[in-house]
């Protein structure tokens, strides 16, 4: 069993509540599977729950209830699977080109019995007009110049990308400010979410869509 420290098991209880096993048996599957597959790097593994889950799934308070949310290039299922445990209330699509990924998702999906998740091998491109989401989530993917434009179209016209950035998040927004006005996006903003939780809170980047609006 991977280690939880007293602070991420805090953490841990109040966001995934009596999924908690749950999120426990992920861990479980990223730490041995998931590093046997190459899904995970094995000098993650003491840092599983801090670094990736708990990190994943706090971004559940930026998303509105009963939510369909697209995860783009799920990968471990970072953050889709993290938020599917803590919110059962989300319909969830992980989009994942990967066949060896998608293989692994599902068979993780399956053992948790997670009725409110899709697996789907395709490129987030591809997956245009097939997914409308309400929500588009994405983690260590692009950068946002690049991601604007794999995320942004899954929304129909409406809706919001949260990303999960790093730092260098306001610099990143500067770049694609252009890219994103051209998308649809009518607000982008950096958001610091879990700092009463987490030692290192997450910093995710938000843009509000909506075509139909004009932006002066």
């Amino acid at each position: 069993m991977v280690d939880i420290t007293a602070a991420e098991l805090l953490a841990a209880e109040k966001i995934f509540g009596d999924r908690l096993d749950l999120a426990k048996r992920y861990v479980e599957h990223l730490a041995t599977s998931g590093t046997e597959r190459g899904l995970i790097g094995p000098r993650e593994i003491p840092r599983l729950w801090s670094r990736h889950v708990l990190n994943c799934a706090v971004i559940e308070s930026e998303i509105a209830h009963g939510s369909h949310v697209a995860d783009v290039g799920s990968g471990a299922g970072l953050p889709g699977l993290c938020l599917a445990i803590a919110r059962p209330d989300l319909e969830l699509t992980l989009i994942e080109p990967l066949e060896r990924r998608v293989i692994w998702l599902q068979e993780v999906v399956d053992d948790l019995g997670l009725t409110n998740v899709t697996v789907m091998r395709t490129r987030a491109e591809l997956a245009v007009g097939m997914v409308n989401a309400d929500v588009v989530t994405a983690r260590a993917v692009s950068a946002l110049s690049n991601l604007a434009g794999l995320t942004i179209p899954l929304l129909a016209g409406k809706g919001e990308v949260v990303a999960i950035k790093g730092r260098s998040a306001g610099e990143e927004i500067e770049k694609a400010a252009k890219v994103i006005r051209k998308l649809g996006g009518v607000k982008t903003s950096v958001v610091t979410v879990g700092e009463s939780l987490l030692e290192e809170p997450t910093t995710v980047v938000r843009i509000v869509v909506n075509k139909s609006r004009k932006i002066s």
